[in-house]
């Protein structure tokens, strides 16, 4: 019961990948608030982690709707007097080439990836910062990290879900607040379609949740990207190349042009720590070593 005395949300539980989480924490001994659109649906899950000793609360709510979210946040903290573990599941799909997609759509999967992220990860942020510990996990995707076709909209919201991650986990530092993200690959009502039967049968969204406390213990990273799916799990990461520095001057654009394969050479490539490595790298290869102020 590596999770017992922690309380932990999980948004879009009431079914698949998140109905998974939501078991595998309360396994862990965590008390679960179960978040979902459909209250039919979340209360089921509640039941099922009561009848299997544990605590859980179902709670409906659009994880865009501000107000609903802090009531949620609200009813956690009323019960256990904490909130230890946020993971942002909740999503949708609206597939097509970038060419037939309309606007409405595209901004829809931004609103509930990315916003809804947002708005359930603020929700707890003072709570986390004020106890001194928190755990938060994003839920990404290969589509962001790698593209994938018919799934702009999809992609832009899970990179950007990414970025989102890269700056909380910096600034939560300090509160011993370490933010996580997931790239699940799971057979979900997501998935349907996309892949065959035979793979669907491999990957069940509850192997996709082993990987879960790795990234909400008291021992979890900070920053990682844990890549889950049939029971295989590894980890991405953004990287910044070695480069090369060009001096200006008239041929400038078209050196820059004919070093592209140095530029791109993988060899002695970094995991920067924080963006502004990039800024201070390249001050340092222009021949200036200028602190960057902007950090702060």
């Amino acid at each position: 019961m590596k999770l017992k005395g922690r309380t932990a949300i999980v948004t879009g539980a009431g079914g698949g990948l998140g109905r998974c989480h939501a078991l595998q924490l309360a396994d862990l001994g965590a008390s679960v608030v179960i978040n979902d659109l459909s209250e039919a649906a979340a209360q089921a899950v509640a039941d099922e982690v009561v009848a299997k000793g544990g605590d859980a609360i179902a709670f409906t709510a659009s994880v865009t709707d501000e107000t609903r979210v802090a009531d949620m946040v609200q009813a956690a903290m009323g019960r256990w007097g904490r909130i230890d573990i946020l993971v942002n599941n909740a999503g949708i799909l609206r597939d097509k080439s970038f060419a037939k997609m309309d606007m409405a759509d595209f901004r829809l999967v931004i609103e509930v990836h990315l916003m809804g992220a947002v708005v359930c990860s603020k929700a707890v942020w003072d709570i986390m910062r004020e106890q001194q510990y928190g755990r938060i996990v994003m839920t990404t995707s290969s589509s962001g990290l790698y593209g994938n076709f018919g799934q702009s909209n999809y992609g832009a919201a899970k990179m950007a879900l990414v970025g989102l991650m890269q700056t909380l986990a910096i600034e939560g530092e300090k509160h011993n607040i370490r933010v996580n993200s997931l790239a699940p690959t799971a057979a979900t009502s997501m998935t349907e379609g996309l892949l065959s039967a035979e793979a669907l049968a491999l990957l069940g969204p509850e192997r996709v949740s082993l990987g879960l406390l790795a990234l909400v213990g008291d021992d979890a990273p900070t920053r990682a990207i844990l890549c889950a799916g049939a029971g295989h799990f590894a980890a991405a990461n953004i990287t910044l190349t070695t480069g090369v520095q060009i001096a200006g001057g008239p041929q400038a654009a078209d050196d820059v042009a004919a070093s592209w394969s140095r530029i791109s050479d993988r060899k002695g490539e970094i995991v920067p720590a924080y963006g502004f490595i990039q800024a201070e790298r390249e001050l340092e290869n222009a021949g200036r070593s200028i602190p960057i102020l902007a950090r702060g």
